[in-house]
């Protein structure tokens, strides 16, 4: 195996032995596991840097590394390797998830410390980093599958680890099963490969799509689609998101910022030779996300839960990027731009968050909040720059990368831009309000809170981000579309400048503006310590998450469930009723011929005269015929 080779083998194996060993070794690694797993993810990051380093510095054509550990599978004509792929565009992610995600382990020292399942937490969070991993690194959509179903599990242990709480145990269920029905998109996805193909590997898959027929390139662009939906919490599959709040907020940074959610826009972006050739499932694409956009916006301006209000914006966001990867070539580098820069400030206001639920004794609701940019000032300082970050300042992380979209946008379809421009503007307001609850105003304390800053170890990876969220922009933006080219198929695009301000760029700045200024303007006075009671039907709608649980509950649970009682009922009556008949006809009939078995021989005589008989006169009809 080549150096290179090595390090891609090592970046997943690391993370998911130490996993193994917290969970195999158990009370004994109590003392210091957390330590183990969060050294595990800092050593898979500096390998990633090092591998990122030396693809950077190779020739345009040779930036790919491909790593095959064995043959998995083999009947037949197909052959299917557990392989690995490193390229412009899974080497980015593999930095996002291992650098983010060390972040991450870093702050939950602090934040878990007083947690007696500590050890078994770090352990689930590993085995989410190496099942991430290998989604990302995968070279074929098997083995990708793999790490999806490992990603699927991880995240149903992460969301229900504190079980003792009903509403988390029953989030964890959700989250697994709205994912299973993606997982059915996926698996779809690949039959459909392997009869078309002969193969799963991206490679074969890119060569073979434009050879598809239109209909089952369109299929196998919505089965990718579904997929897609299912992990990255997109209409109409959403529901599970802001339920998975119920995890410990670390988590919650983990799924919602650089990792599971954003698994189905890289399964979008990876296919998009499979998109080129169907129009139809593209333009899907584009809907999907820019319906989930406004939807997410919209709950996220009515939730007074810190975390809700951020898992909704989670959601708008990934809309955002499915918006851009359904554009085409034009949108895909941009839809891997926001989603880096989107790692950076939502892992930063996720976790300032916490933070701010570790100073106010867990509580989330931002109407007991108020005043705690005084109280908790680095806190204050760092979600700030995330805030600018979502809200498409100038110069900040998401004013590069969300303009991008929405230029994109406009140049695709008129009607996408408007759209994705309106919900530049909800962002912008429901941001504002939540800064506005949390951090001005009077103080809505309750009088056992005592308002105090985070310790270091959690506080430093905030300004890690915070800084991230700043500059992430300015450094990627005139180099990302050429870096992605050769995996997107999006020609590189020069930009006059940094300071480059285009006619749509403005506008954006003016509805943005708009939308601080409302959320300012309503939300600086005197903010009530309890949910006022509304008839507005669109702040309940908001408040009951779109109605998306009663969607669910009359369009497939109770369908569902009546249907398996009519074929409950079918199988009671039909098919075990023709076994209970048939059981009655025999016993009847063994109770009629009971009767001749009498034990008199004169019976058993006649029975054999009369049989003599009727045999005699058949052969004798016989002969006679």
């Amino acid at each position: 195996m080549s150096s290179p080779g090595l390090l891609v083998w090592l970046l997943v194996a690391i993370p998911l032995v130490c996993s193994a060993i917290l969970l195999l070794a158990g009370k004994a690694t109590n003392a210091w596991g957390h330590y183990l797993a969060t050294l595990a993810v800092i050593v898979s990051f500096v390998l990633g840097l090092v591998l990122f380093i030396q693809l950077l510095g190779s020739p345009e054509d040779a930036r790919a590394v491909n790593v095959v550990v064995y043959e998995w599978i083999a009947t037949g004509n197909w052959s299917i390797e557990l392989g690995f792929l490193a390229d412009q565009l899974s080497i980015l992610f593999v930095l996002l998830i291992t650098g983010v995600g060390s972040l991450i382990h870093i702050y939950s020292i602090g934040y878990m410390a007083h947690d007696d399942r500590r050890r078994r937490f770090f352990a689930y969070l590993n085995l989410f980093i190496a099942a991430m991993l290998i989604l990302v690194l995968a070279d074929n959509y098997l083995v990708l599958f793999l790490g999806w179903e490992g990603v699927g599990l991880a995240s149903y242990l992460l969301i229900s680890f504190w079980a003792h709480k009903p509403s988390a145990a029953r989030a964890g269920n959700k989250a697994f099963i709205v994912n299973r029905v993606g997982d059915l998109g996926l698996s779809m996805a690949i039959f459909t490969m392997l009869a078309m193909f002969g193969s799963v590997r991206f490679e074969d898959v890119n060569a073979g799509a434009p050879g598809l027929s239109p209909l089952w390139a369109t299929l196998l662009g919505v089965f990718l689609l579904v997929a897609a939906c299912g992990k990255s919490a997109q209409v109409p599959l959403q529901s599970w998101l802001l339920d998975a709040m119920e995890g410990p907020t670390p988590v919650s940074a983990l799924i919602h910022a650089a990792t599971m959610v954003t698994a189905g826009v890289y399964l979008v972006v990876r296919s998009n030779a499979v998109y080129e050739v169907a129009p139809i499932a593209q333009t899907a694409v584009a809907v999907v996300g820019t319906v989930t956009l406004l939807f997410g916006a919209w709950i996220g301006t009515a939730k007074d839960d810190i975390k809700k209000v951020l898992a909704g914006s989670t959601m708008s966001q990934i809309g955002y990027m499915m918006l851009a990867a359904g554009l085409g070539p034009i949108g895909a580098s941009f839809a891997i731009f926001h989603l880096i820069t989107h790692g950076f400030f939502k892992a930063n206001m996720f976790l300032g968050a916490g933070s701010v639920m570790h100073g106010m004794n867990d509580d989330v609701d931002m109407r007991h909040y108020g005043a705690l940019a005084k109280a908790m000032k680095i806190t204050f300082f760092t979600f700030a720059m995330g805030y600018l970050a979502i809200i498409g300042f100038p110069f900040t992380a998401g004013f590069y990368s969300k303009d991008h979209i929405i230029e994109a946008a406009f140049d695709k379809n008129l009607l996408f831009g408007v759209l994705a421009l309106i919900g530049a503007g909800v962002t912008a307001y429901y941001m504002t309000r939540l800064m506005m609850m949390t951090f001005f105003g009077e103080k809505r304390w309750e009088k056992d809170v005592h308002p105090h800053e985070s310790p270091l170890v959690m506080t430093v990876p905030l300004i890690i981000l915070a800084v991230a969220s700043i500059v992430a922009g300015l450094l990627m933006n005139n180099w990302i579309t050429e870096w992605l080219a050769p995996t997107t198929g999006q020609p590189a695009m020069e930009h006059p400048s940094l300071f480059h301000f285009t006619t749509i760029g403005f506008i954006t700045l003016a509805v943005v503006a708009v939308g601080v200024a409302i959320g300012w303007f309503l939300h600086k006075g005197t903010i009530a310590s309890v949910q006022p009671a509304t008839k507005n039907p669109l702040v309940i709608a908001g408040r009951n998450d779109l109605y998306g649980d009663a969607f669910n509950e009359y369009a497939v649970i109770r369908p569902t469930i009546g249907t398996a009682d009519a074929l409950a009922t079918l199988d009671h009556a039909v098919v075990d009723g023709a076994a209970r008949g048939s059981a009655t006809v025999a016993s009847g009939l063994g109770v009629w011929l009971r009767k001749a078995q009498n034990g008199y021989v004169r019976t058993y005589g006649l029975t054999l005269g009369v049989g003599i008989v009727v045999l005699a006169a058949v052969m004798l009809l016989g002969h006679l015929g």
